[in-house]
């Protein structure tokens, strides 16, 4: 029986030690598939801002190319995984924290999420601080991922002192139970006013305020039902790499089978229904076009089935993925803002290059110049010398974050 590898946080030399008191141990295995993770949203993001003729269509419409509409659907990995393994981590830590501990760090690392994304990210998006033309001359706000982990964090943070079980139920009964909503829950379209903010739970909606039009693209509702579920699965990260492997393998394959099972029969989990054509490309395609905003049961049984499949083939991975892998995987908030600078900068800078004035780039990337990016072929080299480029500052993050121990490195 092989123990899980463990990776101290104690600078090296020193002595490992999961039971110390200080910022949470690592295990390899998650952060390895965070880092994976990271890494594939970065390709999604560099085809936004970077790709030409790629930004302007829904990349996973059936007048999409297969690798445009395969580079799209294999990044809907990321945001489930990063939820979950977010609730794994807040598991982890509850093991050797009180529930009161436990409670105010996510309760304060929620509350700065939400704010980053606000005041921070919003405006890496755009790289625009005095509005946006197409809103009006509002400044653009964005709730996105970020802000959706924020929010699940600060719920996890009461509700884990109901204890693992209750939070197992709930995340269940939410990620199982929320597309019964569907049918009567209020879609509003892009810039209706009006609604009420109660909405954005479990619907996409936008809201304007003072000088700001906030842009709820997370409805936050099933990522709580997420993060639930992967608080909940902490404790299985404390066995043997043999179980591990063999457990992550069976809920894996019981995931994709319980998707395939709903979407085939289009019984439930999906508002988005597939449907067949006399091309079979376009028929599995529709298959596999499931709803991520807001993440349907189908949306995450496919992509937490797959993600389990990676963590129960991880020691079957060669160390030199695993170790690129873990180094992003232990810096991920760091590396996420720096790749949304780097790519908007680069976008910039590639847009001037392209013959184009660089005030035209200060927004969102849809709204981008016709005639401006790069083929597929080039979003996937940029997307290459991009993670090169980043590995260097993910290397020292994981230096700083491995050598000191103060508190507020542990909300970088």
């Amino acid at each position: 029986m092989t123990a899980p590898q463990i990776s101290s946080l104690k600078p090296s030399g020193q002595a490992e030690d999961s039971k110390v008191i200080g910022r949470p141990y690592r295990l390899d295995n998650i952060d390895f598939l965070r880092g994976l993770v990271i890494i594939i949203m970065a390709l999604d993001h560099v085809r936004d801002y970077l790709g030409a003729g790629l930004v302007a269509q829904n990349p996973t419409s059936d007048d999409a190319s297969l690798a445009t509409f395969f580079t799209r659907i294999i990044t809907h990995l990321c945001a489930p995984i990063f939820v979950f393994l977010a609730g794994t981590s807040a598991g982890l830590l509850a093991i050797r924290r009180s529930p009161q501990e436990v409670g105010r760090f996510l309760l304060t690392r929620g509350l700065w999420l939400v704010l980053i994304e606000l005041v921070v990210v919003s405006q890496l998006w755009t790289f625009n601080f005095s509005g946006l033309p197409f809103l009006g001359g509002l400044v653009g706000l964005s709730f996105q991922v970020i802000g959706a982990i924020g929010v699940s964090m600060i719920v996890l943070g009461g509700l884990q002192l109901l204890g693992a079980k209750v939070c197992l139920i709930l995340g269940l009964i939410i990620v199982v139970g929320h597309n019964s909503l569907d049918s009567f829950w209020p879609t509003p379209n892009f810039g209706e006013t009006g609604v009420p903010l109660w909405v954005s739970l479990h619907a996409q909606m936008a809201s304007s305020f003072g000088p700001f039009s906030l842009f709820i693209a997370y409805p936050p509702l099933p990522w709580i039902g997420i993060i639930l579920l992967g608080y909940s699965a902490a404790s299985l990260f404390n066995n043997s790499n043999e179980k591990q492997s063999l457990q992550w393998l069976v809920v894996g394959i019981s995931m994709l089978l319980l998707f395939f099972l709903l979407r085939l029969t289009q019984a439930y989990g999906d508002p988005n229904e597939w449907k067949v054509y006399d091309d079979i490309e376009l028929t599995l395609r529709s298959i596999f076009n499931v709803t991520k905003y807001p993440p349907s049961l189908l949306f995450t049984l496919l992509t937490l089935g797959v993600g389990s499949l990676i963590l129960a083939a991880y020691h079957k991975i060669p160390r030199p993925i695993q170790s690129a892998c873990i180094t992003f995987g232990r810096a991920p908030f760091a590396v996420y803002i720096a790749h949304l600078l780097l790519i908007h900068s680069a976008a910039c800078v590639l847009g001037v290059l392209q013959g184009f004035e660089i005030q035209q780039f200060f927004t969102l990337y849809f709204m981008f110049p016709n005639g401006y990016g790069l083929s597929l072929f080039g979003v996937y080299i940029a997307w290459v010398v991009l993670m090169i480029a980043l590995y260097p500052f993910a290397a020292w993050m994981n230096r700083v974050k491995s050598q000191n121990k103060h508190w507020w490195l542990s909300y970088l």
